[in-house]
């Protein structure tokens, strides 16, 4: 356990210029004198780990030190195989150098987990297009891509409805959902951050300008807030259903996840029979009826008397077809 933490602190120190003892300790999830403990460890083993004291100070590595890969083990070093996607690295125009870096990362592994790649590979595949449908990457990508990696504004144009927009934008990252390609940038006259589909792009053209990243931005987290946003924005209109204990459970697989869960969070305790009644976010009426058909009779709409009149009909289709000797 200490080994691996030691071998945590040496990657940490490497990938920065200097840590403060809170940093790695919240890092390393140990305390702050076992930080100190580690890095007497490391010195003492031969490890130039070199401590600044003051407001200012912090650890750091002497003399630009670099570890060797042999502290890699076996699963970690199958997992180093699976961290890209083949595909979306050859549409940002990476292969070439993603291949690259696999090479050298063999190349540096201990002889008895060189066949890691292979066995990774024969395993795993990634593959990140939804079903039935022909992935395009969008022309500009390459573009946009090096212009991300390299902090690079960029100017695009775009459509946007029936016309055509024009913005000064830093690329900060891509996204591929679904195999569709999305920025993440910050519109330069306003600062404002906002999410494109790259497939809108009309052209992307890179400016001689750097832009000043803010450190603070979180990708993963940005994406997650959008994309709850707007599924939460697509759902436009509300319908009462009462659920029975299994309705309940499979709400969640018949209509958006999100509008299943804020509705879930809201209902009232459980009726005498075991029933909850929820009030449901949904697109419209029409996508309403298409979603809870699907929950049959473990549901029953209560409002509006229009949703409700419209499942009131097709339970007297449904009873007379199957009452029917013909079928």
């Amino acid at each position: 356990m200490r080994a691996a933490r030691l071998i945590k602190m040496v990657l940490l120190l490497q990938s920065r210029p200097t840590m403060t003892a809170s940093e790695l300790a919240r890092e390393l999830e140990v305390s702050e004198r076992t930080v100190t403990r580690d890095a007497q460890a490391l010195s003492e083993a031969g490890v130039p780990v070199y401590a600044e004291r003051g407001r200012a100070g912090g650890y750091r590595l002497v003399g630009g030190y670099r570890t060797r890969l042999t502290g890699l083990g076996r699963g970690e070093a199958e997992a180093l195989f699976l961290s890209g996607v083949p595909g979306a690295l050859r549409d940002m125009g990476l292969e070439d150098v993603a291949s690259a870096a696999r090479l050298k990362v063999s190349a540096a592994l201990l002889p008895s987990l060189r066949d890691a790649p292979r066995a990774a590979a024969q395993r795993f595949h990634l593959d990140a297009p939804a079903w039935f449908r022909e992935p395009e990457a969008p022309a500009v990508l390459p573009v946009v891509a090096e212009a991300v990696w390299d902090d690079r504004c960029v100017r695009a144009r775009y459509r946007r409805g029936e016309g055509e927009v024009e913005r000064e934008l830093e690329p900060y990252g891509l996204v591929l959902k679904a195999g569709v390609w999305y920025l993440c940038a910050r519109v330069r006259e306003g600062g404002a951050f906002r999410t494109y589909r790259l497939d809108r792009f009309l052209a992307a053209e890179p400016l001689q300008d750097r832009f000043l990243r803010d450190e603070e931005f979180d990708l993963p987290g940005f994406w997650a807030a959008q994309a709850e946003w707007f599924a939460r924005s697509l759902l436009r209109a509300e319908v009462v259903v009462r659920l029975s204990e299994a309705g309940v459970g499979r709400l969640s697989y018949a209509v958006d996840p999100v509008a299943a869960r804020d509705a879930l969070a809201g209902a009232g305790e459980p009726d005498g029979r075991g029933w909850r009644t929820v009030s449901l976010r949904v697109e419209s009426l029409e996508v309403a009826h298409t979603q809870l058909t699907a929950l049959g009779p473990e549901a029953e709409v209560l409002a509006p008397a229009a949703l409700r009149e419209w499942f009131a009909a097709d339970a007297l289709r449904l009873a007379a077809r199957y009452a029917s000797q013909e079928g």
